[in-house]
């Protein structure tokens, strides 16, 4: 059973990380680079990276996500003891802010209506490829999440930069980008022709309605149509979007670390690319497979297909008319 320890926790967000990208997960966000012709692509999201740097840097932020935590935890207890409703219906209002440079870039308006499909699809446990959820998860898997996925607008912008980082410049007209339509009342999702060997990052609710909260995904890596293989399922917006409603990455960024949720196994570090299934890690001197092809894993898109139980109890905890993104709740 994983432990949540909310010192030990803020303590792991204030000390140094690494970055993830595609191809060196050893390299600084900053200094983005392509990588070499020929080279194999990685998942890389800077989510958890650019979240421990602002904690770091925010009293304020460190003390809105211990009681984040608090109430996640509250929530998830309240399920167990039927004080609260398990639907926890909401369809969260998106608006998709397009930054391109070449008409490449400017994704269609049917490449992003496919972006929103997938994600629905996602979410309710209905992609097609959840039959590959295999038996030893069937218990665990969370099926229908409750959350759904409706396009309210799309903004875009002309732009002569050629790459972005995640500094978050995207996010502001005053350094070329644009500015967010409401974030504390829509799900801001800003795309990119490049970000080097990032594919996307998101804030988690802590930011909840900030000028930078939201989504960035790079072009070559959001829907499906165009998309650059092996990231061209628009499996990058359900991970991001993830981190966005309060997941962490399934291997607690750590070695065999804590990503707070007791239902996914307890894993050594990232997977990649398509593993074969059972995949063994051994952490605390237990060996067991490990849920790889859970949405916030770092395996290719079409080795990922399943949230668990627990990653949907703490997705609703957020959207809970209680919960740190109740204001997405606009009916």
């Amino acid at each position: 059973m994983k432990k949540l320890l909310f010192g030990a926790l803020v303590l792991g967000f204030m000390s140094a990380c690494n970055s993830d990208n595609l191809s060196n997960q050893n390299e600084n966000s900053e200094n983005l680079t392509a990588p070499a012709s020929g080279a194999a692509l990685r998942r890389g999201c800077a989510s958890e990276e650019i979240r421990q740097n602002a904690l770091k840097n925010s009293s304020e932020l460190r003390q809105k996500f211990s009681e984040l935590e608090l109430r996640t935890e509250k929530f998830e207890n309240d399920l167990k003891l039927g004080k609260v409703l398990s639907d926890g219906s909401i369809e969260i209002p998106v608006v998709v802010n397009v930054l391109y440079r070449t008409s490449s870039e400017n994704l269609s308006d049917s490449r992003i209506a496919e972006q929103i499909a997938v994600l629905n699809a996602d979410y309710a446990g209905s992609n097609s490829d959840a039959s590959k959820i295999p038996t030893e998860f069937q218990g665990v898997k969370a099926g229908d999440v409750k959350v759904r996925f409706r396009l309210a607008n799309t903004v875009r912008k002309s732009t002569t930069k050629t790459s972005w980082s995640t500094n978050d410049a995207m996010k502001k007209s005053s350094s070329g980008g644009i500015d967010a339509t409401s974030p504390s009342n829509y799900l801001n999702i800003w795309v990119v022709g490049n970000m080097g060997q990032i594919l996307g990052y998101a804030t988690f609710p802590e930011s909840a309605g900030l000028w930078n909260d939201g989504v960035v995904i790079a072009a070559p890596y959001f829907g499906k149509t165009g998309a650059s293989s092996p990231f061209n399922l628009g499996r990058t917006a359900t991970h991001e979007v993830g981190h966005y409603l309060n997941l962490r990455h399934i291997w607690g960024d750590a070695n065999c670390g804590n990503d707070l949720v007791a239902d996914t196994p307890t894993q050594t570090g990232a997977n990649s690319g398509k593993p074969s299934y059972p995949l063994y890690n051994t952490c605390s001197g237990t060996q067991r497979s490990v849920m790889f092809m859970n949405y916030m894993d770092y395996v290719d898109d079409a080795a990922m297909f399943m949230f668990s139980a627990g990653q949907r109890s703490r997705m609703q905890s957020v959207v809970a008319s209680s919960g740190a993104r109740s204001g997405l709740r606009l009916y």
